[in-house]
């Protein structure tokens, strides 16, 4: 796929958005690839959680069952997605036969016990059955895989994931039967059904039982507390997302200041950020959390959480110093939707963290943000969180409206050279000005009277299904979804000469 074709003219838009602007539509592969990355399965704006559900249900049907294979593993690995991949392999485990792949991609995407009863619960919402005492007649191919991730899980795992819920572990596998590899793991399988595994240690549990502990006083439990978490601390036993989500906690713990070396140096290590998979803006999160604390050590962990989301992205091709770019973020009152039920980040913060990650990878650089005006603004280019934050400040400077097309026509109207423009948006952009211009018109004249080799990535935070402009090389437009730092990998392969799909399609199943 390459950018550089002979001019094209614009072709009409073929569908409306939700929010009733004319819009163009997305083939099924593309359409199902923005709606998985984009998954909460959660409330939304524009779409419940329901009719999301039966959207990704329906793209499936549409889709080639090896695309959809690859996808669910693309989602499972390399954007660290863990419920939407289950609900693609159900909806292949029905429609498709002959093979063995959906057991094989089962055995793949189940990485976790919890992933197995939270598989059996959509299969039994999927095909209306009412609790796991329906599920008598299971899609063989979903048993076998299913088999085939027990026999992946220890005691320890087995006991920390056996949680309350309507499907439980037992009952899973009493429904899927696996054939144990040793008698030691037929033990385990019975301890499971008679509820009889060990309590596993885990961080929590170790604070658990010490919040149980009577105190003489106040101050002897904060030192209980105290002392706890530099044992935690220096034995390596709470994990990097543990570490991350528990940094007030520890703080106002006031442990000693060679412990918060030890977490700063945590926080910052290259090769632990790497290893954590997380996504970029959990370091927003804990950002604002520490920030919002007083205290001697806050100025430190602010500057390792910068250090380690800076290690979360890596060099991209294509950006070097000679490259002009526009980034561009939307504000509008849509954006302004928590990206789960479970968390304090917006969708209009996902985008300021990934438009910020890219402006620090970037020498020639505009940024600036959009809602009922487009405005720029200059910031600095090494801190990516106090960047995301200064705009934060300031969104209600352009009001909250979806005007899109000003970052084209301003830069048609300045006569202003760029070769990239990348828009951080949910897509669903319309002219409030109602003055006949679009985003898809600003672009192509853009295109033709200003900088016919440039290009537009519209970077699609919400998977709605439909773009502001058509998605297509010759018109020098690509899309890229989700929430990920691995939007960046679509990114160079873009860069490559390939599209969104490409890294997909790299997956080996």
């Amino acid at each position: 796929m390459r950018f550089n074709l002979p001019f094209r003219k614009a072709q009409p838009a073929t569908t409306t958005n939700h929010e009733g602007a004319a819009a163009f539509a997305l083939t099924p592969a593309l359409e199902l690839y923005a709606a998985v990355a984009t998954a909460a399965l959660c409330e939304q704006y524009y779409e419940s959680a329901e009719t999301r559900l039966v959207r990704l249900r329906e793209l499936v049907a549409q889709c080639d069952p090896q695309f959809v294979a690859r996808l669910a593993v693309y989602a499972r690995e390399r954007m660290y997605l863990r419920s939407v991949p289950l609900v693609l392999a159900v909806e292949l485990a029905r429609l498709h036969r002959g093979d063995n792949m959906v057991s094989r991609l089962v055995a793949r995407i189940v990485q976790r016990p919890d992933e197995i009863t939270e598989l059996l619960a959509f299969y039994a919402q999927a095909n209306q059955r009412a609790g796991i005492k329906t599920l008598n007649r299971l899609s063989k191919q979903l048993q076998k895989g299913l088999a085939l991730s027990f026999n992946r899980f220890d005691g320890y795992q087995l006991a920390k994931y056996d949680r309350a819920g309507a499907v439980r572990l037992r009952d899973a596998l009493f429904l899927v039967h696996p054939a144990a590899k040793s008698p030691e793991q037929q033990a385990l399988f019975n301890q499971l059904v008679a509820g009889t595994l060990p309590t596993p240690y885990t961080w929590e549990t170790e604070l658990s039982a010490l919040g149980q502990v009577p105190y003489a006083t106040p101050a002897a439990r904060a030192a209980a507390f105290r002392q706890k978490w530099t044992e935690l601390i220096s034995s390596g036993k709470l994990g990097y997302m543990a570490l991350l989500r528990n940094l007030r906690n520890i703080l106002e713990a006031d442990v000693s200041a060679e412990t918060m070396v030890e977490v700063c140096a945590a926080l910052a290590d290259r090769f632990a950020v790497a290893r954590s998979k997380q996504l970029p803006f959990r370091f927003l999160a804990a950002y604002r959390e520490v920030r919002a604390l007083e205290g001697g050590h806050v100025s430190a962990v602010l500057a390792a959480l910068e250090d380690a989301i800076a290690h979360s992205a890596a060099n991209l091709r294509g950006f070097g110093p000679e490259t002009r770019v526009v980034i561009a973020c939307d504000v509008s009152g849509s954006m302004q939707q928590p990206v789960s039920s479970r968390s304090k980040v917006l969708l209009y913060d996902v985008g300021l963290v990934l438009g910020m990650l890219l402006q620090s990878r970037c020498q020639h650089v505009t940024a600036g943000m959009f809602g009922n005006t487009w405005k720029r603004l200059s910031l600095p280019r090494g801190p990516v969180l106090r960047n995301v934050d200064e705009f934060y400040r300031r969104e209600g400077e352009v009001g909250y409206s979806t005007n899109g097309y000003l970052v084209l026509e301003d830069l048609r109207r300045r006569g202003e050279v760029v070769d990239k423009v990348l828009l951080f948006t949910d897509c669903q952009l319309w002219n409030s000005n109602f003055n006949g211009t679009s985003v898809a018109k600003e672009w192509a004249e853009y295109r033709r009277t200003v900088a016919p080799q440039a290009r537009l990535y519209l970077f699609d935070l919400a998977g709605h299904g439909t773009t502001p402009v058509e998605v297509r090389a010759e018109h020098g437009v690509a899309l890229i979804a989700g929430w990920s730092d691995k939007v960046f990998d679509v990114l160079a392969a873009l860069e490559n000469g390939g599209s969104a799909l490409t890294e997909i399609d790299t997956i080996d199943l």
